[in-house]
């Protein structure tokens, strides 16, 4: 039968529970669907005949929050939530926001900063002698020494900060089932070690066949090289079948990372995912909507992991490289039971991962041998070993699209368009190929992809493919939509201020998308977040893997203006714009010619909500006029 895990002591006793045998603590609200780690962990534990209950964004300064469900026979599991909680709480500019996605309505302040640490802390004074197992993206990213961007500085393994006994990382449902075999019956929680996919800590100097030492903390704090060198070694150690054990000294205490997880196989995924998910939030909630659960209501996880390896990205330390794929049996089970929804329109948002076109590992040596170390799939170049197949992701969705109830199905997670462009099916334009079919049936009027930068230079530095690629993708997608008599647009996304991007790179940025007549409505700052390369080379200003000097913004100004550029057409960002091209001598690039970013003076033209540049008017003064007015949108 399909129910929730309790939430409450009624609940608890509607079950006929003394007890749960584990209690779930998560920064998010508790939303039933497998787009939601707790729910998944929970799940997974339930389908093992554990009971589990939850305690769902508990108020930190009570203790009765946390006493609500008892004591647990077994253990707490304590989790931030889908996001890091200071990701949760701030943006790259440091600024508190003003909405949290995985909260009630949107409401911010009900996880606290560095919520892992805060929740541990509570029930350890709670409760004594309790086993305590930290899991999570906040915790698996932090899991060794690790630059953290809201405090500016180096902090240790957040196992060491939070005093739990275990840390999961990555996606956690194999070492969590271990971990709670052993706890069952009656293992104490410190003699657990060397599962899979965990960390432990201890006080004793570990002699473990093939380990390798890392820099201490300590070292690591006060050099940055040293720093870099544990990065590396950890980078290099985040593939099943080819990583040691990590031990990295931290005080008077030892933190020891084993080895991943190995991919779940397609029949576990599928076990996952059919597990039985209400696919709501919990009706504590009343009418209260999580903005983030209608955003993947209607749309289906195919497959984790991903191998393009993109610098900014903590893929490669938490899903790993290995593409693990549901079946399309498992998939359509999926698709058929969301058009049981009352909910449901018809419309499918999307099926896919993290990329979505990525349906297998990049070659078949990966199953037996493990990624490579010394390369990555797609960057500088495409493998020679890459297998570039979209045949089964065509076959999978043509089937659902022939379900019943279907009217549509979206693609709108990432697809990697320089992948896309070594199918030869594409290349020689056969007919049914990926590209005719996501552009005839999957694009809503706009494909959302991401090229990030346009400068090649910047692109080098975030892993990515040349501009060129990004060109040669448009304008095969333009031609394929005016082939099928459709109206489409490609939607871009960019990344300011990356390392790598000086003013120059951000001009030439921008200047791309002014020749192209498209500027996108948002762009992201770059966000230096725990766990990525870009995150290294931004806190010691060189690549790790090569020992190349990186120039890095690091200055709000300098983000502010590199941001501004990009959206040099919006008179609140005129100051920024003219200081970053005097700053560049870009005098040229000031006035009222063809390739022109910003007039010599400015002066508003203002309807309604649009703001608009009004040629070479007015003067210096007219400018002042406005500056008051317009702080707010600065």
């Amino acid at each position: 039968m399909k129910q929730f895990l309790p939430m409450t002591k009624t609940e608890l006793e509607e079950r006929g529970w003394d007890a749960p045998d584990f209690i779930l603590i998560t920064g998010d609200a508790y939303v039933d669907h497998p787009s939601f780690g707790a729910a998944v962990i929970g799940k997974v534990l339930e389908n093992k005949g554990y009971r589990v209950g939850i305690i769902s964004q508990p108020d930190w300064r009570k203790k009765d929050d946390f006493l609500k469900l008892g004591r647990p026979k077994l253990g707490f599991l304590i989790t931030s939530g889908n996001i890091d909680s200071m990701v949760a709480h701030y943006t790259s500019m440091k600024k508190k926001r003003k909405t949290d996605l995985y909260s009630p309505d949107g409401i911010t302040g009900l996880r606290p900063d560095r919520a892992v640490i805060v929740y541990t802390s509570m029930i350890r004074s709670c409760f004594k002698n309790i086993p305590v197992v930290l899991g999570g993206i906040e915790a698996s990213l932090r899991r060794l020494t690790h630059y953290d961007y809201w405090s500016s500085g180096i902090r240790r393994s957040i196992l060491a900060d939070a005093k739990a006994d275990i840390l999961v990382f990555g996606m956690g449902e194999s070492a969590i089932i271990q971990i709670a075999d052993k706890l069952s019956k009656g293992d104490d929680i410190k003699s657990i070690t060397g599962i899979r996919g965990t960390v432990t800590r201890s006080s004793v100097k570990p002699d473990i066949k093939g380990a390798v030492f890392l820099n201490s903390y300590e070292k690591s704090k006060e050099e940055k090289k040293c720093f870099s060198e544990n990065f590396k070694t950890a980078y290099f150690n985040t593939d099943p079948v080819t990583a040691a054990v990590l031990i990295e000294q931290t005080g008077n205490q030892y933190i020891i990372q084993n080895q991943p997880q190995h991919p779940l196989t397609t029949e576990e995924m599928d076990s996952v995912y059919s597990l039985p998910f209400m696919m709501a939030s919990h009706p504590s909630y009343g009418k209260s909507e999580i903005p983030a659960f209608k955003e993947v209501e209607f749309s289906i996880t195919s497959s984790r992991g991903c191998f393009g390896s993109c610098s900014f990205c903590s893929l490669v330390f938490h899903q790993g490289r290995i593409i693990q794929a549901r079946s399309h049996e498992s998939i359509i089970n999926s698709a058929s039971e969301l058009t049981e929804s009352k909910n449901f329109k018809g419309y499918i948002h999307d099926i896919g991962g993290p990329t979505a076109n990525f349906r297998k590992p990049s070659c078949s040596k990966q199953i037996k041998l493990g990624t490579c170390r010394d390369r990555r799939c797609l960057f500088p170049a495409p493998c020679p070993s890459l297998e570039v197949d979209h045949k089964d992701y065509i076959s999978l969705l043509r089937k659902v699209r022939k379900l019943d109830k279907v009217k549509k199905v979206f693609i709108r997670s990432g697809i990697r368009f320089d992948y896309l462009l070594k199918d030869k099916d594409v290349l020689s334009d056969k007919k049914g190929n990926f590209l005719e079919e996501l552009c005839m049936h999957h694009v809503s009027g706009q494909l959302k992809v991401a090229p990030e930068h346009i400068s090649n230079k910047v692109l080098n530095v975030m892993g990515k493919p040349g501009k060129e690629n990004y060109i040669e993708f448009k304008k095969r997608f333009e031609s394929m939509n005016r082939k099928i008599g459709k109206k489409q647009f490609i939607i871009p996304y960019f990344i300011s201020a990356h390392p790598g991007s000086g003013i120059n790179e951000a001009i030439e940025l921008a200047l791309f998308l002014k020749k192209g007549g498209f500027i996108p409505d948002q762009v992201q700052d770059f966000y230096p977040t725990p766990g990525t390369l870009s995150t290294c080379i931004y806190h010691t200003g060189f690549d790790p893997l090569t020992g190349k000097t990186i120039y890095v913004p690091e200055t709000i100004e300098e983000k502010r203006e590199q941001k501004a550029l990009i959206h040099f057409h919006k008179p609140e960002n005129y100051n920024l714009v003219k200081k970053a091209l005097l700053k560049a001598g870009r005098l040229d690039l000031i006035g009222n010619g063809r390739d022109c970013l910003i007039p010599e003076y400015r002066k508003y033209s203002t309807g309604g909500n649009n703001r608009t540049y009004k040629g070479k008017q007015g003067s210096e003064s007219d400018g002042n006029k406005n500056r008051g007015r317009n702080k707010k949108h600065r």
